[in-house]
């Protein structure tokens, strides 16, 4: 996995000491003032991390998460002066896969994108078919749409992860823990209520009977019933 990091802040300072602290480490890094430019230089320069700040001028960290949605394989970490816990879940379920609060160490930065990487090379690892039909339920993993009686059906790309990796492995339990890591690529126990959240929305929109392919294994976490 090319180690191309995206650091997005518009304190200058902070952008430039971590910049420096990222290429020490090994990393090809660019900078971005804004959300707008956050928006551009992903494009441009296509990178597998985004250390990305919230409170920015033009367009805050959670509008360019917003703006990103249909994003794949790309890694958030969010910073902000905020510690609410429900900025974390905001941000978690905008797709961002780690959160730091401001001011913090450089060091624990480092550990944590290092940490970010390693998951997101463990995630796609993990083996998935092409695609997965069942009776009119037809998921494309490479095209990443879902299809009920050949209508789409609009998800999130976390959603769209989450679906697609249970129904890869029909059976096998996952516990909130394992999905955490494997689909948002984070360590997080308070974050294991963003499963939970964007599992109920995936039942909701896959409707009666498919949603019932997605079971919950009390105490443990989820899986999906055999597909036959």
């Amino acid at each position: 996995m090319e180690k191309r990091i995206l650091v997005v802040d518009d304190e200058a300072s902070i952008a430039s000491a971590v910049s420096y602290a990222l290429r020490r480490e090994g990393y090809t890094v660019a900078v971005a003032g804004d959300g707008e430019e956050a928006l551009r230089l992903t494009a441009e320069f296509k990178p597998r991390v985004l250390i990305l700040d919230v409170m920015m001028p033009k367009l805050t960290g959670y509008e360019v998460c917003r703006k990103l949605e249909d994003r794949h394989g790309i890694g958030i970490i969010l910073l902000t002066v905020k510690n609410d816990i429900v900025d974390k879940i905001l941000g978690l379920e905008l797709g961002a896969d780690d959160y730091m609060t401001k001011p913090f160490d450089l060091r624990e930065l480092l550990a944590r994108t290092k940490a970010l990487f390693r998951r997101m090379e463990r995630a796609a690892a993990e083996e998935k078919p092409a695609e997965i039909v069942f009776e009119g339920l037809t998921v494309q993993i490479p095209q990443r749409t879902v299809k009920i009686e050949g209508s789409p059906v609009e998800l999130t790309p976390k959603e769209f992860d989450l679906l697609a990796l249970l129904l890869s492995h029909p059976e096998r339990v996952y516990t909130r823990d394992e999905l955490l890591e494997l689909v948002w690529s984070i360590d997080y126990a308070e974050g294991t209520r963003t499963v939970d959240i964007h599992m109920q929305r995936l039942r909701k929109k896959l409707g009666d009977p498919y949603q019932q392919l997605l079971q919950t294994v009390y105490g443990v976490g989820y899986r999906s019933a055999a597909l036959r």
